[in-house]
């Protein structure tokens, strides 16, 4: 009797043991499997070998685990200094999702609505016009508008604040405005935005600008604190990402990767002008730009958002917070989008470009509808999709901004060829 019980209790433990089939499945990534590994490894490391980047690094993450890393290449080519999983780097518009995540915690708190006008916060845009053109003298025409700027708007990219160099008479008052010099603050900075008419009615167009900083801001003066320090206090230093800093101090120096300019196949310059932006103290904190950080912080940042707002029992947003930031805010009727169309089948967001289908052709990028991301001016990129718990994040420090299909290798080499395997 004694050695039947024992035997029921060893059958017992054997049987607990065991993972069912769906715990095995949910352990073992979908995605990015070792062929995938090994995909990713050939793509990136054959950009380096073509130089046509000086280095790389990549994150991924399946179903809340670390499912791929590596680099190749230099953080430093001249110093010889290898590309590394803690090289900082400047992330440019990958600082925007973090600046729209700022504004929506006030936005939970009930201290906003996305449709109330912007000059509710910032008076300096009470009195905003919208080009028209020029007369024969080259002087700008303008018109009222049709109605006020909101912060939907502001956080889609369909407020009108004017970002080319080739509007006549508009582009030449942009720039004697200079809103974006370091030297200015952000409230500097609105009251030089505020005396540049739109470049068209607000909520007629996608066009990508200063919008972003104008979120910043918001967020300063709505919540009554500088905007540098609501960000960390609010979604930086709860995440744990130190290193994802406007300031770079001197002892941490050492891994900051040089920025190289692609001049030709194969030919790369290192950049000498935008070091500085980091290793000064400047008055400008910018909500559009001007943040470095590490492989590991950023991805932080995107496991917090395919987590639906919360890391390791931090809660930085709500679940429905981050569905209505994944969620498409253009309309139909929004056809002019300038260079959006060229990102894919996708929306946008608060603060991200949104997929709403799959690619239609082999050329597009590659990715699974739902998902949500951004890039940066010095070809970074990240990618956050819902579908698979999958987050990824690859650095690179190339200017132009990828010219060279950097991203939708990656993208092919992460989820295999199109159509999707």
């Amino acid at each position: 009797m004694k050695k039947l019980s024992l035997l029921f209790v060893l059958l017992f433990i054997i049987s607990s043991c065991k993972e069912s089939p769906e715990e095995k499945i949910a352990e073992e990534p979908l995605i990015v499997t070792e062929t995938a590994k090994a995909r990713i490894d050939s793509v990136l490391q054959s950009f380096v070998d073509a130089n046509n980047i000086a280095g790389v690094s990549a994150l991924i993450f399946e179903q809340g685990k670390e499912v791929y890393y590596n680099a190749f290449g230099f953080a430093d080519k001249e110093a010889q200094k290898p590309m590394t999983r803690n090289t900082i780097v400047q992330i440019y518009s990958m600082t925007k999702p973090i600046t729209g995540t700022a504004l929506m915690t006030l936005y939970e708190e009930g201290k906003f609505k996305l449709d109330d006008p912007i000059s509710m916060y910032i008076p300096e845009f009470s009195n905003m016009t919208v080009y028209t053109g020029v007369d024969k003298n080259g002087k700008v025409l303008t018109e009222p508008l049709d109605r006020p700027v909101t912060i939907r708007d502001v956080t889609r990219h369909t407020a009108g604040f004017p970002n080319r160099a080739d509007i006549p008479g508009l582009s030449e008052m942009l720039e004697e405005a200079d809103a974006m010099n370091r030297e200015n603050t952000l409230t500097q900075m609105a009251e030089k935005m505020a005396n540049v008419p739109l470049w068209f009615q607000p909520g007629t167009q996608w066009e990508y600008g200063p919008s972003v900083d104008v979120q910043a801001l918001l967020v300063e003066r709505i919540s009554g604190v500088p905007y540098s320090d609501y960000v960390r206090s609010h979604v930086l230093d709860p995440l744990k990402m130190e290193e994802t800093r406007y300031y770079i101090p001197e002892e941490d120096r050492d891994r900051f990767a040089k920025l190289y300019i692609r001049t030709g196949e194969g030919e790369l310059v290192q950049d000498s002008i935008t070091y500085s932006n980091y290793t000064e103290h400047w008055p400008l904190t910018r909500g559009g730009s001007g943040l470095t950080s590490t492989l590991d912080n950023y991805m932080r940042f995107a496991q917090m958002l395919v987590h639906e707002g919360s890391l390791d029992s931090v809660q930085i947003l709500k679940p429905e917070t981050v569905k209505l930031m994944a969620t498409n805010q253009l309309a139909d009727s929004i056809t002019e989008r300038s260079w959006l169309p060229t990102k894919g089948q996708v929306g946008f967001g608060i603060d991200f470009a949104v997929r709403v289908a799959p690619p239609k052709t082999p050329e597009e990028n590659n990715g699974t509808v739902g998902e949500f991301y951004w890039d940066g001016a010095a070809s970074t990129l990240f990618w956050v999709d819902p579908v698979n718990e999958l987050t990824a994040v690859m650095f690179v420090q190339l200017f132009p901004y990828d010219q060279i299909g950097l991203h939708k290798q990656f993208r092919d080499a992460v989820y295999g060829p199109y159509p999707f395997e």
